[in-house]
């Protein structure tokens, strides 16, 4: 008896020492994994201290001899009357209508293909679905021929890019968000129905709180997408004091006389600072939206 509790105890010993060196080297690997991917970034806010010859010179994100001057030049105007703060309002003013429209039409969009029957609704389905795989560069041309053609280039209030929001515009969102309603039972909008809701009441009060979680992660998709959109902007904005983060970046860059790194390394790491932030604030969110749609409710 005791030899055979001998036994079982050196098996469990040996079944937890070798769980303990699968996690020794699982969370080991993880961690290396984790400092190469985010060493770029340590770098990148370490090289904006640097001057421009230790930036090429050293792999050390610790600068030797630490000075501001990058931040400095940073705020400096290029193209007119802009800053690099004046260029981060401008972002704003369009990709937060942007992100408000995008929400509202995508998931209404969503809420009609998926709770509703109406002649069409397949074939209109598969022609959204169809233009996931349409890339942007084809539509540019025509696009910018019909905005030019309604006066709208050039427009303070950026309609090129905030209006087309208003119509769904965004097919994978609609698509992620139909595939998330496929897994809210269609119980809870009849049992609303017999409390007196109508269809918007259903959406808002019943559809809209369940969806959150893929709202949220939408959201912060279409928040990072038109915050790095550099082409729209270059094709619609001709004004410099309209000019948004993306294209101040690139004026910041003088070919002729040659690169300052820590100038434009230091207006890089300013013009992403909106995107980590929100994505950190929101990352509990984004995380179940992304995971909870390949669960079968």
């Amino acid at each position: 008896m005791t030899e055979k509790i001998k036994t079982i105890s050196d098996s469990q010993k040996k079944i937890r020492n070798r769980r303990i060196r699968s996690e020794i080297i699982r969370y080991t690997v993880l961690i290396l994994v984790g400092i190469v991917m985010i060493y770029p970034l340590i770098w990148m806010v370490g090289a904006t201290f640097k001057s421009n010859s230790e930036i090429f010179t050293s792999l050390n994100p610790i600068p030797a001899n630490p000075t501001l001057q990058g931040y400095a030049d940073a705020m400096a105007n290029y193209g007119g009357k802009i800053n690099i703060w004046t260029a981060m309002l401008n972002t704003y003013k369009f990709v937060i209508p942007e992100v408000i429209f995008t929400l509202i039409s995508c998931t209404l969009t969503a809420y009609g293909f998926s709770r509703f029957n109406f002649k069409g609704r397949n074939l209109m389905f598969t022609l959204m679905l169809a233009m996931l795989f349409l890339p942007q560069v084809v539509l540019n041309v025509p696009q910018y021929m019909m905005f030019q053609k309604w006066g709208w280039v050039g427009s303070d209030l950026y309609l090129p890019l905030v209006v087309p929001a208003l119509f769904a515009t965004e097919s994978y969102f609609v698509f992620m968000l139909v595939q998330f309603l496929r897994n809210i039972p269609r119980d809870l909008d009849e049992a609303a129905k017999i409390d007196g809701c109508n269809a918007m009441q259903i959406l808002i009060k019943i559809i809209v709180p369940m969806l959150m979680p893929a709202i949220v992660s939408c959201a912060l998709f279409k928040f990072m997408w038109s915050s790095n959109n550099f082409l729209g902007p270059l094709l619609y904005v001709n004004k410099p004091a309209l000019y948004p983060a993306t294209i101040f970046v690139k004026l910041s860059m003088d070919s002729d006389a040659g690169f300052n790194w820590n100038r434009v390394l230091a207006i890089s790491l300013i013009s992403i600072l909106p995107n980590i932030t929100v994505f950190f604030l929101a990352q509990n969110q984004f995380v179940d939206g992304i995971t909870a749609g390949g669960v079968k409710g």
